[in-house]
């Protein structure tokens, strides 16, 4: 998969001066890395915009500053937008090298269908959304989908250790943590709460009709 490219330039520009920057259209920037100096960037909002739709946190970026010659490898480390307006506040870029290993976590995306999903009142169990792994930059996924067609009967589950992925890339989780399960608890629960509405119901209405603790049951009157 060929890497997205993106333009930057120095920014001299700092603290709370930045807002005339993003005035301009200007996104301020910085890029971090192993052993790396961090440098303070700026890019177009409109193309920054566009590129971290496409790339999340798992593409890796092409970043060319206008002041090298050379492209620089990247990720987006962390986006920071303005709570009410949502618009660009601030991005992290962090540098790799392309012949060594880094740790991500990229997101689970679930596909295809559940059979067991068609009786009444069951659901899906959710383990955990993302999974932890570490490879080459060039072999990070942009995702990892998780079929659920074999899921077919309740209590069917899939683990980590059921997930395929490429030779090359390696798994940092526990091979027996919960990625998804088919449960009916849901139903469960509202059997519980009906046999125990139906057993005080019937413990009232025996109360009602039992006499009083030692007190006898009234006589009718006599026929004068």
């Amino acid at each position: 998969m060929e890497d997205l490219k993106l333009q930057a330039a120095p920014r001299e520009v700092v603290g709370k001066k930045t807002s005339v920057l993003r005035r301009q259209g200007i996104t301020p920037t910085h890029l971090f890395g192993h052993n790396l100096k961090s440098l303070t960037l700026q890019c177009d909002t409109g193309q920054l915009q566009r590129l971290i739709a496409q790339a999340g946190k798992t593409r890796l970026i092409s970043l060319k500053i206008d002041t090298e010659k050379q492209a620089r490898s990247v990720f987006v480390r962390e986006v920071q937008r303005d709570a009410i307006t949502r618009q660009l506040f601030h991005v992290d870029f962090y540098q790799v090298k392309k012949s060594e290993k880094i740790a991500v976590d990229v997101p689970i995306v679930f596909v295809g269908e559940a059979p067991a999903l068609k009786g009444k009142g069951r659901m899906l169990a959710h383990g955990i959304n993302s999974l932890s792994i570490a490879c080459l930059p060039d072999s990070v996924p942009p995702q990892i989908e998780i079929d659920l067609s074999p899921l077919e009967e309740v209590e069917q589950a899939i683990h980590v250790r059921d997930i395929v992925l490429d030779p090359e890339i390696t798994v940092n989780a526990d091979p027996e943590q919960l990625v998804v399960k088919i449960s009916e608890a849901l139903v469960k629960i509202e059997e519980e709460v009906a046999v125990e509405a139906e057993v005080e119901a019937e413990e009232v209405e025996a109360e009602a009709e039992a006499p009083a603790e030692g007190k006898a049951p009234e006589q009718p009157p006599a026929e004068s």
